[in-house]
């Protein structure tokens, strides 16, 4: 069964340097963050945002958002079964940095792995 095809769900936008996210309808405008009015970046469905104060979770959230990745856990339909990995610590990040400049792999695909060290 469709999970996301049966209605439309609200998404997840972004401001990395206020750290304030919400959920709203994808639009053909964008949205502008209320607190510094600069354009908001889509996270995804499946975001969890980490609390304000959490500078350290935030770093993590912005480099996975600069490598033009989201936070989408399932398929684009809501079918599959298995969450997509994404980082959740600096140091998983750091990782995926060094294996991605060590092997010459874009940076967007080392984040997407569990293991950095395994080859695609």
């Amino acid at each position: 069964m469709c999970l996301y095809a049966e209605k439309p769900y609200k998404q997840h936008y972004v401001c990395v340097p206020c750290r304030v996210a919400f959920k709203r309808h994808p639009g053909t405008d964008g949205h502008r963050c209320p607190r510094c009015s600069q354009p908001m970046v889509c996270a995804g469905r499946d975001f969890a945002a980490p609390r304000r104060r959490d500078s350290k979770a935030w770093t993590v959230v912005a480099a996975v958002l600069d490598a033009g990745l989201r936070y989408e856990g399932r398929d684009p339909c809501g079918c599959g079964k298995d969450p997509t990995f994404r980082p959740r610590t600096r140091a998983q990040v750091r990782a995926r940095r060094i294996a991605a400049a060590r092997t010459g792999t874009p940076l967007a695909d080392m984040l997407g792995r569990v293991d950095p060290q395994t080859p695609a």
